[in-house]
């Protein structure tokens, strides 16, 4: 799907990618809530990481490092709605020639759980490889969560 978005410099970007995946868990918000926002429960789904909730707040996930990635992902809280939305940024490889992408999650309420959608978008036209690897890996990440809340 392609969507205009916003580049850090503010100019707009043509072009670009936003990958989507879903989900419908037999939970409340305040439980994907508590998972997405409470480092240790984060580190158990995703990666470790120094998160805390707050708008404008810098912090890292850390994984192990593989070829082409020294396993930091780069980020700063950009909105905190609790039990509805959450989104930071994230990027890899340094923020001056690394690249950089919008994370949203959005908690929805449905009857017996909840509607988790999660949006990494600003993949450019010459990105394709992160694409995939990034849809490969966001669906191990909500393969974790779901044996997370199940436990």
């Amino acid at each position: 799907m392609s969507n205009p978005v916003s580049n850090p410099a503010g100019s707009p970007a043509e072009n670009t990618r936003t990958l989507v995946v879903e989900r419908v868990f037999p939970h409340p918000p305040e439980k994907l809530w508590r998972a997405l926002t409470e480092s240790p429960l984060l580190a158990q789904w995703m990666m470790g990481n120094d998160f805390e909730p707050v708008v404008g707040r810098k912090f890292q996930f850390r994984s192990a490092p593989v070829p082409n990635w020294n396993g930091v992902v780069d980020c700063e809280v950009l909105v905190v709605d609790p039990f509805q939305r959450l989104s930071y940024n994230w990027g890899t490889g340094g923020s001056e020639s690394g690249l950089q992408w919008t994370v949203l999650w959005t908690l929805t309420a449905t009857e017996g759980g909840t509607h988790l959608r999660m949006e990494q978008s600003g993949f450019g036209p010459d990105q394709k490889a992160a694409y995939h690897g990034a849809n490969y890996g966001w669906q191990k990440f909500f393969g974790n969560l779901e044996r997370l809340l199940e436990s």
